[in-house]
């Protein structure tokens, strides 16, 4: 069964997503810090998602957050070269990571095609470095929120329509090859990992992604997705343990 249903907050424009998901995202960072040793998240990328970093960075609400006790992770990766502007975790580190509070070492970027010399050993180094901060016999750590991306085709992560990915059931890393979307080779977690999260927040806007998100929006209230629905729209599949949210753009509604 899936938990408990999303709630949507609809936004004038793109900006302002990405400026609520950033406070949102600092507060919470801030009461789960102040109460936990650990603090994991999952982060994503695309133009929200690296976009949410400067909001970040220029907020006063920054210093109230340990950053030493947080733990970034990402749901999924562009194999490129170390360094290339295309991969999520250069433009999260452009944006704020390079400069920021928290520790480098605490950012667990994905391998890169410089380091490993395919994406199935890029992907299976990330499964041993997110087993190794996980309980005992877990395949991850349990994220306290992972924010997600959703595309036109409403694809999250790497895990795309019509492809088998989606419907693994594995707790893991997966390499993607021949992406429908450029480039072709990429990693990504899995569904079932994703959904280790206690919280998911999408962060939606464009036009080009209205029929995606309606497709989202009328299987808000099913609980369970059949594999036919996550093989057309994979982030139907996406809700965390206590929380959901879908910060979306008034551009994505269809009224």
């Amino acid at each position: 069964m899936m938990p408990k249903l999303p709630q949507v907050f609809r936004y004038p424009n793109k900006d302002l997503v990405a400026q609520s998901a950033a406070a949102r995202l600092l507060l919470l960072l801030s009461d789960e810090t102040a109460t936990r040793d650990v603090v994991h998240i999952s982060i994503t990328g695309g133009s929200l998602g690296a976009g949410i970093w400067s909001k970040v960075a220029a907020s006063p609400l920054v210093s109230t957050v340990a950053w030493e006790k947080v733990h970034v992770w990402w749901s999924d990766e562009r194999f490129l070269p170390e360094g290339h502007d295309e991969r999520n975790a250069q433009q999260a580190f452009d944006a704020f990571f390079a400069e920021g509070p928290m520790p480098r070492a605490n950012a667990h970027i994905m391998g890169s095609a410089t380091a490993f010399p395919s994406e199935d050993a890029a992907a299976q180094a990330y499964a041993e470095e997110l087993a190794a901060h996980a309980d005992a016999g877990a395949a991850s750590p349990d994220f306290a929120l992972s924010l997600l991306g959703m595309g036109p085709d409403g694809h999250i992560a790497s895990l795309f329509p019509e492809r088998s990915e989606i419907l693994s059931e594995i707790d893991g890393v997966l390499a993607i090859r021949e992406s429908p979307k450029p480039p072709p080779e990429r990693t990504t977690m899995t569904l079932s990992m994703i959904n280790r999260s206690e919280r998911i927040w999408f962060l939606v806007a464009g036009g080009d992604k209205q029929d995606a998100f309606q497709r989202l929006l009328a299987h808000r209230h099913q609980e369970e997705a059949s594999s036919e629905v996550l093989q057309e729209t994979p982030a139907v599949g996406a809700r965390g343990c206590t929380e959901t949210l879908y910060l979306a753009a008034q551009d994505v509604f269809s009224d």
